[in-house]
């Protein structure tokens, strides 16, 4: 396979040129102009951050790609899907008052903000996954597959399980619906807190197969008629039904690169990555840690693979800052920073997993503009 083409500049501006600018540029440049745009509704997947992170990109980004799309005659929309975890994104109402809170709305990106999974997380489509190993089918938030194209929004950064945080991430796990997540997370199906259970049967009444039973007042789940769809866990009034969360991390990375596919396959997509405020953890925290090395520059590419490769060479070029998470919690010794970052964790699977079925290529020509 030949080298894919990645775009990058750096974050200097000038007094004819600002950072929004030159992100215009870069996606010319890059040749994002040549999608079939024209009447065409265009998904912007991005993450609207967590209440209380202040690491996810501003929405004046957001605001310049899809100003860009429009003037290239699409209906650009910003994008993602609920959350498996407790937080400020469970469900769609809290996920608009979050993208609201953080500034994403249609007063500041010029475009509306759909929660593509639905109110609880469970209108989804299932999509083939074309020569995955681990998972034969994928559920996508429906209005992330009713678009005509697809544009990933990325804030590049470390994670907790998958090493890198980058547009594979992006696509596959905030993409997948509720039942999607469970499936990337867990080996394993939900379970009860019952010191947390009320006892109010929600859970009995939305599932299907009569997992969920209710015994003295508190709720398990029987896991011989479980099918892991998750739907407990979105109604759940008090947070006591929780996912397995069980996964071995390159298993988890190989899931994110299937589900990525089954997101990407068969329509035009282009990639953007932004190397800021690089935290060490995820966005979905609700904070963020310090950087732990400078700002790099914005990134795009046709392939998603070659992009997130790119930006982790970039930040394992990069000096490290001190007095940060790799000083206290991570590994210093370890020159790879985002191994460093996370010793238990192997970013590597991810774009290897990646490569092998198919998405993309880790090699790439870096063209700087």
């Amino acid at each position: 396979m030949e080298k894919a083409k990645v775009y990058f500049t750096d974050f200097r501006a000038t007094f004819t040129e600002n950072l929004l600018q030159k992100l215009a540029r870069l996606m010319a440049t890059a040749g994002m102009d040549n999608l079939p745009f024209d009447g065409k509704y265009v998904a912007i997947k991005l993450h609207f951050g967590e209440p209380g992170n202040l690491a996810f990109l501003r929405p004046n980004y957001a605001r310049a790609v899809a100003d860009f799309v429009r003037s290239c005659g699409g209906k650009p929309f910003l994008t993602d899907c609920n959350t498996l975890y407790v937080g400020g994104r469970k469900n769609a109402l809290d996920h608009l008052d979050t993208a609201a809170l953080n500034g994403f709305g249609p007063a500041t990106t010029g475009c509306h903000v759909l929660i593509a999974d639905g109110l609880k997380g469970t209108d989804d489509v299932v999509v083939p996954i074309r020569g995955g190993k681990y998972l034969q089918e994928a559920r996508i938030g429906r209005a992330i597959m009713d678009a005509d194209i697809v544009i990933s929004l990325t804030h590049f950064k470390g994670h907790e399980l998958t090493g890198i945080g980058g547009a594979i991430k992006n696509l596959g796990m905030g993409s997948g619906s509720r039942a999607g997540k469970m499936a990337m997370h867990s080996a394993g199906k939900p379970w009860v807190d019952e010191s947390l259970c009320i006892g109010c049967g929600s859970c009995a009444d939305v599932c299907a197969h009569g997992a969920p039973v209710l015994t003295d007042g508190t709720s398990h789940i029987d896991h011989d008629r479980c099918v892991g769809c998750g739907r407990c866990i979105g109604v759940c009034p008090v947070d006591a039904v929780l996912h397995a969360n069980d996964e071995a991390n390159d298993i988890l990375n190989a899931k994110l690169a299937e589900y990525a596919k089954a997101v990407l396959d068969g329509r035009p997509s282009f990639h953007i990555a932004l190397v800021n405020s690089v935290s060490p953890n995820c966005d979905c925290h609700s904070e963020n840690d310090a950087p732990i090395v400078p700002d790099v520059g914005m990134f795009a590419s046709l392939d998603p693979v070659a992009l997130d490769r790119a930006c982790t060479d970039a930040v394992n070029a990069q000096p490290r800052l001190p007095g940060t998470w790799i000083d206290e919690s991570g590994d210093g010794s370890i020159a790879d920073t985002m191994t460093a970052a996370h010793p238990d964790t192997n970013w590597h699977s991810q774009l290897d997993h990646a490569e092998a079925i198919g998405l993309g290529t880790q090699q790439y020509e870096l063209i700087r503009i």
